[in-house]
């Protein structure tokens, strides 16, 4: 039985959200849904190993690193979530099953199983609202400055899931409005050494995705949500190397729309 606590988050606990190079002139506004892997301390851990922290089903490994870089090659501003998507994905509309998983990738998540709807919402509320109203208020203050945006949604993904290899180098997604996925697909295919997926290994939707469809098509705001292959950015090197072809190839796609 969970007992709930009467807040999430203590007082030294970090906060749910962080922004990096606030202030950023480029007309790019970066997002970063799963950047961290921390878990409230009056969570327990949800009942999972340490190990299990480390691993994909807790978060998009490599992205907060290149976020970070990626905002300093563009002079853009970073948004992230610094918890866990296993305490609540900020991706998933709040109504889907996965936006609280009891298990994850064939991995059951204990402190997951069985909550209240008290205990939803208060992950709700400190965790995934603060992040979406900073997003939030970031595009309204753009909009009041009539300032040109776009957002870049960062993720990351497993080389093999449940399984199945995945070959692709990267996937560019898109739901309703592909023009910018479409101008930068095309970039990146030309790079000839680059197997790039069309909304592979993901594709945006509605009832799977919130990101886009809230904060960028709601908005009209060109966009894009970008996947690199985990083991190509785990570490920094891998992490600079994607940053200098996104650095050079973002601005394109963009320009050119």
């Amino acid at each position: 039985m969970n007992v709930l606590p009467k807040k999430l988050l203590a007082a030294d606990e970090p906060a749910p959200v962080s922004v990096y190079n606030d202030g950023g002139k480029s007309p790019f506004l970066l997002v970063a849904d799963h950047a961290g892997n921390l878990i409230p301390r009056a969570l327990g851990r949800l009942g999972i190993a340490e190990a299990d922290c480390q691993r994909h089903i807790a978060w998009d490994i490599g992205i907060a690193g290149l976020g970070r870089l990626l905002a300093d090659a563009l002079d853009a501003t970073l948004i992230q979530q610094d918890y866990s998507r296993l305490v609540i994905d900020c991706n998933r509309p709040l109504q889907a099953t996965t936006s609280i998983a009891d298990v994850s990738e064939n991995t059951p998540i204990p402190g997951n199983a069985g909550l209240s709807d008290c205990a939803r919402e208060m992950r709700a509320r400190e965790i995934f609202r603060p992040y979406h109203d900073r997003i939030e208020a970031e595009l309204d203050r753009r909009r009041q400055a009539f300032r040109a945006t776009a957002l870049i949604s960062l993720h990351s993904f497993t080389p093999v899931f449940q399984g199945a290899t995945r070959p692709w180098h990267a996937g560019v997604l898109y739901n309703r409005d592909a023009r910018f996925a479409h101008r930068l697909m095309a970039l990146l295919n030309e790079e000839k050494d680059l197997f790039v997926g069309d909304n592979a290994p993901y594709a945006v939707g509605d009832a799977s995705d919130y990101t886009i469809p809230i904060h960028a098509e709601r908005r009209g705001l060109h966009h894009v949500l970008v996947e690199i292959r985990q083991d190509l950015i785990a570490d920094e090197s891998g992490q600079r190397a994607w940053v200098l072809r996104f650095a050079r190839l973002l601005p394109r796609a963009y320009h050119g729309l």
